[in-house]
């Protein structure tokens, strides 16, 4: 049983009347923005729909959109802007409930897996949203903030990957998007490569300060010599 609290018949009623910041047209459409381009022109899940306040949005920019809900209230609001044809919607806890078919994009925005209260299940979270991916299709977030998002997401034939970022601007409430694209490599491949140019490996830590290289290391510092 999922340790979320469970959004009552009243709390689901008034949801879409408590405007936030993050909710507001310009940070909504900033969003709609951004989810669509990451869907590209495949199908987008998400967790903890709610109401269906972004869900329905990007739904109607033209991204197929299905969701997962824990609260039958919060999904009946929804059901109310949109029919069950064009926004299918699983009750069920966001870290377990499986749909059918797979996707492009699965996503889950405002903070929603803090509703989930304990490690296990957000790490269940994640493994839900891999289950739903397609092959092919992966997104790494490596910035969480408050006021920036980063994620890659990888070609792994190509070994390309693209950094979005959304960035808030001032205290408007308003985000900038921006994107830049690169290569990655596998330390074992610049080994390579600097084995070719006629240097050699000398020494690779996790850090400046000097701890371990391990197969968990987000980062490397590698040294190669010139023989002399």
């Amino acid at each position: 049983m999922t340790s979320s609290e469970l959004w009552g018949p009243e709390s689901a009623e008034r949801y879409d009347s408590e405007e936030t910041e993050m909710t507001s047209a310009a940070v909504l459409g900033a969003t709609v923005d951004f989810l669509a381009g990451l869907a590209g022109d495949g199908r987008a899940l998400e967790f903890a729909i709610g109401t269906g306040r972004v869900g329905v949005p990007l739904r109607e920019r033209g991204v197929p959109v299905a969701g997962i809900e824990l609260s039958e209230h919060m999904a009946a609001v929804l059901r109310r802007k949109v029919d069950e044809d064009t926004l299918p919607v699983a009750l069920g806890d966001m870290a377990t409930t499986v749909v059918p078919g797979e996707f492009s994009l699965v996503y889950l925005v405002y903070n929603t897996i803090s509703n989930l209260l304990t490690q296990d299940e957000q790490v269940e979270c994640f493994r839900n949203a891999a289950r739903h991916l397609r092959p092919g299709q992966v997104a790494v977030p490596f910035d969480v903030s408050e006021r920036h998002l980063g994620l890659d997401t990888l070609d792994t034939v190509e070994q390309l990957l693209v950094s979005h970022h959304f960035t808030r601007d001032g205290e408007d409430g308003r985000y900038r998007r921006g994107a830049s694209r690169h290569r990655y490599a596998w330390p074992a491949e610049l080994d390579l490569m600097a084995r070719i140019a006629g240097l050699r490996l000398e020494r690779r830590v996790a850090d400046w300060d000097g701890a371990p290289f391990t197969q968990d290391s987000p980062k490397h510092i590698s040294v190669w010599r010139k023989p002399g």
